[in-house]
């Protein structure tokens, strides 16, 4: 039996909503189906699978407040099935979340009844509110001094029943505040270093421009392409900074490159780019065509928020030749990209003018050092400067 539970889908969600089951008890799911909806600071996401089996009871209510981490239902394997059919398994499922009720209750009542005789409250508000479930200490009195009545715990009930939902405020702030307080845990409990480089894109843009002549307009490529494909193949050589620190190190296989996505009413939103490092240029500029548009409609599924290794930000056009990231954790680097201008630029001795871009990288020095971005940025310029090689 496996326990399917709230995701987390970032270092910024504490908990979300559940707004949908896609799914009901006895459905069967394969890896990857979409069973529920949550609303979060980020939108309506679309919650994931990643196991094969039977759905067992639905064990949260929609527009339930749900901690992340907290069980929503189970999933019977194949071998459960085969072995007793759904029906014991129901009862299974039952029989637990019964039991875990029933706990909780107890310790509810118990707390709740040493804590009714310290609130100033008439006799009848103290009944009312114990049969009621309401805690006394979060209802506001309107009687004397203070002392809490009838009639308040009666409209804390009304207030109770009532579906709760998030704040009456703005997606784009509801997002900013999300993003502020990921950054602002970031820069308290990661110590950053910074690199940066600059790369000589004329070689890459030309290659571009000469392959973007051959193709109707609808398959042409965009520079942004180039640089997440070789940033993927950096990381291939330089493992160490695809990866999350969680307690110490854990190197991740897989390149998920989590893409900063500017969104039209403002904020940004950070949806992953799937083993990025086996793409191909084309496939990489499929999926952008794809997540991009998706994003900005806050309509993103849940691996695509949650399996990030990595981050980039890319500043696009503009004047703008430097940025600098902060790690999104649990992750342990952020590489920035610049817009690409035109510089001077020496080389064998010899003074020209050339679009430059920028590269920057933001590193944890708990998982590496200065000598490994070195060795990543140096990459990551090589790649760049053999496009027909990307």
């Amino acid at each position: 039996m496996i326990e399917f539970r709230m995701p987390s889908l970032g270092a910024d969600m504490e908990s979300g909503f559940l707004r949908e089951w896609r799914v009901k008890p006895g459905d069967r799911v394969n890896r990857g189906d979409i069973v529920a909806e949550v609303e979060t600071q980020k939108g309506l996401i679309e919650v994931e699978v990643f196991d094969e089996g039977i759905v067992g009871e639905l064990l949260i209510k929609v527009d339930d407040k749900v901690p992340v981490g907290t069980l929503m239902t189970y999933i019977l394997t194949a071998d459960e099935t085969r072995a007793g059919g759904i029906e014991p398994f129901r009862e299974m499922v039952a029989e637990k979340k019964e039991a875990k009720i029933t706990e909780r209750k107890s310790i509810k009542e118990k707390i709740e009844l040493a804590a009714v005789h310290h609130i100033r409250a008439s006799p009848l508000a103290k009944k009312l509110a114990t049969e009621k479930g309401i805690d006394l200490s979060k209802v506001k009195g309107s009687g004397p001094g203070g002392a809490v009545t009838r009639e308040d715990v009666e409209k804390a009930v009304v207030e109770k029943s009532a579906p709760e939902a998030l704040p009456e405020k703005s997606i784009t702030e509801n997002i900013r505040m999300a993003v502020a307080a990921a950054m602002s845990k970031s820069n308290r409990e990661i110590p950053h270093y910074y690199l940066q480089t600059k790369v000589d894109m004329r070689r890459a843009l030309t290659w571009l421009e000469e392959l973007n002549k051959q193709r109707s307009v609808k398959d042409r490529l965009l520079p942004v392409v180039l640089l997440i494909k070789a940033v993927a193949k950096a990381l291939k050589d330089v493992p160490d900074l695809n990866a999350w620190w969680n307690n110490g190190l854990q190197l991740k296989k897989d390149i998920h490159i989590g893409f900063v996505v500017s969104l039209r009413t403002g904020g940004i939103i950070v949806p992953a780019i799937h083993d990025a490092g086996k793409k191909s240029v084309d496939e990489l500029m499929k999926t952008l065509s794809d997540i991009i548009p998706r994003a900005r409609a806050l309509k993103l599924r849940s691996s695509e928020l949650a399996d990030s290794t990595i981050t980039i930000t890319n500043i696009g056009d503009g004047a703008v030749e430097t940025v600098f990231g902060v790690i999104y954790p649990p992750q342990v680097a952020l590489i920035g990209f610049g817009g690409i201008t035109e510089q001077p630029w020496a080389e064998k001795g010899m003074l020209d003018v050339r679009p430059v871009l920028t590269v920057s990288l933001a590193a944890d020095h708990r998982a590496t050092d200065g000598n490994t971005g070195k060795l990543f940025l140096t990459a990551v310029n090589n790649y760049l400067k053999q496009p027909d090689q990307l």
